[in-house]
């Protein structure tokens, strides 16, 4: 069953009609990952989302599967070890969007840690998470830091030190991850919502749901149901009347995006803020993110608010470390913010709470997953299906292979090589040959590239046919484009395709300007949108950029 809201109702017919070993809830990086594992497994597999899969805390992230260095702080030695070793093999089965980062971290006067603890602990990080020789650190005198990074010269900078961590897209890595899943035969399906669960002799065995774009409510039913919803864990676990013992603590990260010229570096940095914690400030093509803050947050989940006080503290710590740059308030282009679903332990600051994955287990039956990292994903999908299926063996007399995705290419990243940053380089060049007489510029070909690895000649190929009818280089390749993540990505919306699908909110905001009234009217055409419905997708997006670039 092809990826894509085209044929919805027929998928809606098929969660309504089948009784499935495994029901997911929640379409982020969690549960998709759990989707993938589970139907690699030979389970037969649903998946909904009430959003967008990613919307959530997938897409606001700081968009890193690192080791989690900071976790060394707090001597979670396993945590670091296993996140730490998780990230290769993220990077290997989708090297397109899971990229390697040199790190530099400068060591300050009064800084969090000092030159010899610095060394030790990344002597420790490196051993632990098993890092290769050629990603190993390196400690930097203050000159050598200079070198690399010229706007670091201020008095309070001692040393430096280089390490590696893995930069991603985090909704984007999320979808290619269900749409192998997908490919598996895993029916998931973005925009329904789970309105109350179906329950038979005191267990759990299915849900009502609503299709948020139709209205219409049915009936899904599974052996088993395992909510993955990160922030929303808890409302489905009171839902349930089991919403008791631990229970999820939201804490709210910021980050802010200013262009490359104001804040021109070449390397990621991870630094002190002068409070006891860290952020990084991330290089992109032509703008620098910086992140993330850590606040308790109460308030409602689907959107969190930025303030104003949210984002003059991330100044506020690049200046300090930075003072030559003098960024201002208005040198920030925009924003987003996210919610981290942590386990909550009496007593301890945000910074200070785990971010270990829990599983908690209902009288029901239903499974809940909550924590976790990004990097983690994989293995908090075993550990859930692992349960799965012992359940299932038991009741059913069934056996199930372990899990199979360790070694197991996401959509995009099946490359006919060892997927090493120097081929990729090449290979992209390679396919920038094929397609350059449609007038794409090879910067703007391998952003393409780069979000959709080996799929980009499904892209490339609509693009060209496009451009031998209109001889029009930037609509073909946005119509190319739309074209594929509306039969392969399953967008429903405008904000879909900006915010999820492609990162523009992000990186690119000044070109969803110039591209939404286009776009909305190429939606509207595969999408058979009316007026009405194409202009309230303009709005919401027009929403969403606000809610970007205009803070409390």
């Amino acid at each position: 069953m092809k990826f894509s809201n085209s044929n919805r109702n027929t998928q809606i017919n098929k969660i309504t009609s089948t009784e499935f070993d495994l029901l997911i809830i929640g379409g982020g990086i969690t549960g998709a990952g759990i989707a993938l594992d589970a139907v690699t497994r030979g389970m037969s597999v649903a998946l909904i989302e009430m959003q967008d899969f990613a919307a959530g805390t997938s897409s606001r992230s700081t968009k890193l599967v690192h080791g989690g260095l900071r976790y060394l702080e707090h001597l979670e030695l396993g945590l670091v070890r296993e996140v730490g070793r998780e990230r290769e093999i993220v990077h290997n089965n989708a090297a397109h969007i899971v990229i390697p980062e040199k790190m530099i971290l400068p060591i300050i006067e009064d800084g969090n840690l000092g030159e010899f603890t610095t060394s030790l602990a990344l002597y420790v990080y490196d051993f632990l998470a098993g890092v290769k020789k050629t990603e190993q650190k390196k400690m930097l005198t203050k000159e050598e830091t200079l070198q690399i990074v010229p706007l670091l010269d201020s008095p309070i900078l001692k040393a430096g030190a280089l390490y590696y961590e893995y930069k991603t897209d985090d909704s984007r890595l999320t979808v290619e991850v269900l749409k192998k899943a997908v490919e598996h035969g895993a029916n998931c399906l973005n925009y329904i919502k789970a309105e109350s669960f179906i329950y038979e002799n005191g267990k759990v065995i299915g849900l009502n749901a609503k299709d948020m774009l139709s209205d219409i409510t049915f009936s899904i039913h599974a052996k088993n149901i395992v909510n993955a919803t990160g922030p929303w864990v808890d409302k489905l676990r009171k839902a349930d009347h089991s919403l008791k013992g631990k229970r999820i603590h939201h804490t709210k990260g910021i980050h802010i995006v200013f262009d490359k010229d104001r804040l021109p570096i070449n390397h990621a940095i991870y630094f002190d803020t002068g409070d006891k914690r860290m952020v990084f400030a991330i290089p992109r093509q032509d703008i620098i993110y910086v992140g993330t803050t850590d606040t308790d947050y109460y308030k409602e989940l689907e959107n969190p608010n930025i303030t104003k006080e949210d984002v003059q503290y991330l100044i506020n710590a690049v200046n300090k470390i930075a003072p030559a740059v003098n960024l201002m308030f208005e040198d920030v282009k925009s924003a987003w913010s996210g919610l981290r679903p942590l386990i909550h332990e009496e007593g301890k600051d945000p910074s200070e709470l785990s971010r270990k994955d829990e599983i908690f287990h209902s009288k029901t039956g239903l499974i809940s997953i909550a924590g976790g990292k990004l990097t983690g994903y994989r293995i908090m999908a075993k550990k859930v299906v692992k349960l799965v299926a012992k359940r299932l063996a038991e009741k059913e007399d069934r056996e199930f292979p372990k899990c199979q995705t360790k070694n197991l290419r996401l959509s995009g990243g099946e490359f006919p090589f060892y997927p090493d940053m120097s081929n990729l380089i090449t290979y992209a060049d390679q396919k920038y040959d094929e397609i350059k007489q449609t007038g794409i510029s090879v910067n703007e070909f391998k952003k393409l590239f780069y979000r959709y690895g080996m799929n980009i000649d499904k892209v490339s190929e609509k693009a060209f046919d496009y451009y031998t009818e209109t001889r029009n280089t930037g609509f073909s390749w946005l119509k190319a484009e739309l074209h594929y993540c509306v039969t392969d990505e399953a967008i429903a919306t405008l904000s879909d395709f900006f915010i999820r699908r492609t990162g523009m909110i992000f990186f690119y905001i000044d070109d969803i300007y110039k591209q939404i009234n286009t776009a909305a009217d190429i939606l509207s055409e595969f999408l058979n949108w009316n007026e009405k419905t194409k202009q309230k997708n303009i709005d919401e997006l027009n929403l969403e950029l606000k809610r970007a670039t205009v803070f409390e």
